[in-house]
């Protein structure tokens, strides 16, 4: 049966993306705030990438359990997607309320598993939740609009460290074990807004009930015995790779290189300053934050125009030309040694985080069915988390032997595999939706 979707006004698709901020929020502090709280409790830099494994192995095994879950759920009063996300949102909190409080190393890391968990459990029925509201034609709107809120969201946590940062910078301890008070404000900001702005976004945008059909199979499965229902999101996510459009299997290739880079940035940057402008890890944290203080920004300013150059020009170009860009910046700031200068690469690292955060999506959300798009999100997302992973287990011994434990080569050898990315995105082929609303 296929169903017509009404067309929503644009403060309907505002209000159903807030509860992205708080999620985003939080990812945020993971990219800038988590690797200096490891560097202050002790952890070497080699070292990084493997503390770092949480956010891959949890993204792999959770969002496509959740995805694959939530097609099979419904319930009248808290919908499909919106449960999962809430309970997420409530884990993620907790845990944004006590990071800064880690006295070891391992409790950091233990917690940052838990996070992980939290708000990839939040993160991938919300995917899901736009492509079941919205139209064919609002796809790339709605998307887009996620990707304005990844901005906003990460530029409120950028903006926080930058800020506590300064107010409280004259007792920002140095490299004796002890995390400094600014932190404490930002990941206590961080765990208000998790809960906060999803509630707003559950509240405030109402779920489209199943068809007849999918209801059918999904007291179906409610009523199949306790083992096959805990078996079943496993043989749904095996069903789904099998299935999968060829257009997925090609995007993959694409996120091999870019998300691998992407990890290799956020893990290196601060390293990077404290060799190139010979910072401590406070003020070379604070100098991360304003880089990504400024590439938020930047996404929030062009997300929305992106929508009308992809319809001109179509999602390929437009994603593989904004990887280049990213690339440039890439290669450009190691060589630029002013604080304020070094800002000015973020223009096209935002414009291509833009890209990156909605039109693989909009592709995707085009080229698979309906009645399961939770589950092939889910899979978008291993398709993430796996270069991830990769980058967690071998970056450490190719930055300590191959790139000289230098954070400089670090930076670049991202640039270069933003470079490869681009050149696999214009091989894609963009998607004609199977579903017609």
């Amino acid at each position: 049966m296929k169903l017509t979707k009404p067309r929503l006004s644009f403060w309907q698709i505002f209000n159903m993306n807030v509860g992205f901020l708080g999620i985003q929020y939080s990812f945020g502090l993971q990219q800038t705030a988590i690797n200096p709280i490891f560097l202050y409790l002790g952890a070497p830099e080699d070292m990084l990438p493997i503390l770092n494994i949480a956010g891959p192995v949890t993204g792999l095994i959770v969002q496509p359990i959740i995805g694959a879950m939530s097609d099979k759920t419904w319930s009248p009063r808290w919908g499909r997607r919106k449960p999962y996300f809430l309970i997420g949102a409530i884990i993620g909190s907790i845990c944004l309320f006590a990071f800064p409080t880690s006295p070891v190393l391992w409790f950091a890391v233990g917690l940052l598993w838990i996070l992980d968990v939290g708000n990839n459990m939040a993160m991938e029925p919300y995917r899901a939740f736009v492509g079941d509201k919205l139209p064919e034609k609002q796809l790339s709107l709605g998307y887009q609009m996620q990707s304005l809120f990844v901005g906003a969201g990460i530029l409120l946590a950028m903006g926080s460290i930058v800020l506590f940062q300064k107010i409280f910078g004259a007792e920002a301890v140095s490299d004796d074990g002890v995390i400094p008070t600014w932190m404490y404000y930002s990941f206590s900001l961080g765990g208000i807004l998790s809960i906060s702005t999803v509630l707003w976004s559950v509240l405030k945008t109402p779920e489209i009930p199943p068809s007849e059909e999918e209801l059918s199979e999904i007291n179906a499965a409610k009523s199949k015995p306790f083992m096959e229902r805990v078996w079943q999101p496993f043989n749904e996510i095996g069903i789904a790779i099998k299935e999968m459009p060829k257009f997925m299997w090609k995007i993959s290739a694409v996120y091999l290189f870019q998300w691998y880079a992407l990890f290799v940035y956020w893990q290196y940057i601060t390293p990077l300053f404290m060799k190139t402008m010979g910072y401590g890890i406070s003020d070379a944290a604070s100098q991360s934050a304003q880089m990504s203080l400024t590439y938020n920004i930047v996404t929030m300013v062009v997300a929305l125009a992106l929508v009308p150059l992809t319809l001109k020009f179509g999602g390929k170009k437009v994603y593989a030309f904004s990887l280049i860009g990213t690339a440039v910046a890439l290669f450009s700031i190691p060589f630029i040694e002013n604080m304020t200068l070094v800002l000015a690469p973020m223009v096209l690292f935002g414009i291509g985080w833009a890209a990156m955060m909605g039109i693989p999506y909009t592709m995707v959300s085009k080229a698979v069915p309906q009645d399961r798009r939770g589950v092939y999100m889910g899979i978008l997302n291993m398709m993430i988390v796996i270069p991830m992973g990769i980058e967690t287990l071998t970056f450490g011994p190719i930055y300590k032997y191959l790139l000289g434990g230098n954070a400089i080569n670090a930076i670049l050898f991202a640039g270069v595999f933003f470079i490869v990315a681009a050149l696999l995105a214009f091989r894609l082929n963009e998607p004609k939706s199977e579903i017609n609303e």
